[in-house]
């Protein structure tokens, strides 16, 4: 296929995929995941042990979408106001002016996001859902492509803090970052095993997305139809989730809306004019993953939320 024969969704994909692939290796399933998140104007929690190139991932990311960068630093001293900013003190004008936080960026990468406190992660809501921080009863907008790109540490790590339901509902998917195959890998020894290497503490200049790139991927969604079929299979796996013995809090509204709207990109990005349930299918272990909560019973036998996905989308009917 031809690049004049993509669609919108396509041609953002491939520069993503090409650019990115230049400075990230063997991970092309967490490209696709954050080409998702960002189409559907979702943010994306990234699960996997530290060292996997989260951070660059991230960095490149911001300068691919040409704004701007902040990290986080998820820690247990970490406060609210840490990320949202605070109102400081003019002597000169007497009066408050507010210092904006790293969450005023087009990318906030929040590293080890678990390692935060309950009160800080729950400070990120607001800006994730409202896409605005609320300092002092005053409220800033944050960019308009603002997104959340958090990375989460295993549980049994040291020093972590399960995420509330209500923090793991913002992120429209997650992906698990997995160590890279052999080839990958020694592509990666190749290219930053220098000290000094300056493509390890500099972005590599990449080619930015073409002006008008990323809105015309969004609004070619428009053309991309999902019937009614389609609509009531997307409530079958919900009420399912929610009726599964394993599963102790299944899929909420906000969850079903991600799993629509992310079923409806992948269908453009596979370059179909509607839904399929395999675009449902292809999707819903990115939604659905981090929001499902196993029952006691279940976490004893050893279920995964993987597993309880798969039987899932075993049982429940496909529409004809």
């Amino acid at each position: 296929m031809t690049e004049s024969e993509l669609n919108p969704a396509q041609m953002l994909a491939a520069h993503i995929k090409r650019e990115l692939g230049r400075v990230l290796f063997g991970q092309e399933e967490t490209l696709h995941a954050v080409t998702l998140a960002l189409i559907a104007r979702g943010h994306i929690l990234l699960e996997g042990p530290p060292g996997l190139g989260k951070t660059l991932l991230g960095r490149h990311f911001a300068a691919l979408l040409g704004g701007r960068f902040k990290r986080i630093q998820g820690t247990a001293d970490l406060m609210p106001a840490d990320i949202t900013g605070v109102h400081v003190w003019n002597s000169r004008t007497s009066t408050f002016e507010f210092q904006h936080g790293p969450l005023f960026a087009d990318v906030v990468l929040v590293d080890e996001i678990n390692r935060a406190g309950p009160k800080t992660q729950s400070a990120l809501l607001e800006a994730m859902e409202e896409r605005q921080v609320s300092v002092d009863r005053e409220s800033f907008a944050l960019p308009d492509n603002f997104i959340v790109i958090a990375t989460q540490n295993p549980r049994e790590f040291e020093g972590t803090y399960p995420l509330p339901e209500s923090q793991l509902d913002r992120f429209a998917l997650s992906s698990p970052l997995t160590y890279p195959l052999r080839e990958a890998e020694i592509r990666i020894l190749e290219t930053y095993n220098l000290p000094d290497s300056q493509s390890r503490r500099e972005p590599v200049v990449l080619e930015p997305l073409p002006e008008g790139m990323l809105d015309n991927a969004r609004a070619g969604l428009k053309d991309i139809l999902m019937n009614e079929a389609l609509t009531g299979y997307v409530q079958d796996l919900v009420t399912a989730s929610r009726d599964s013995r394993q599963i102790a809090l299944g899929l909420s509204t906000r969850g079903a809306l991600s799993l629509a709207r992310c079923a409806r990109v992948e269908a453009a990005l596979r370059g179909g004019a509607f839904v399929i349930p395999d675009d449902v299918k292809r999707v819903a272990p990115l939604v659905m993953r981090h929001r499902l909560v196993l029952s006691p019973d279940a976490m004893l036998d050893g279920i995964t939320a993987g597993a309880e996905i798969s039987r899932i989308l075993t049982l429940v009917p496909v529409p004809h």
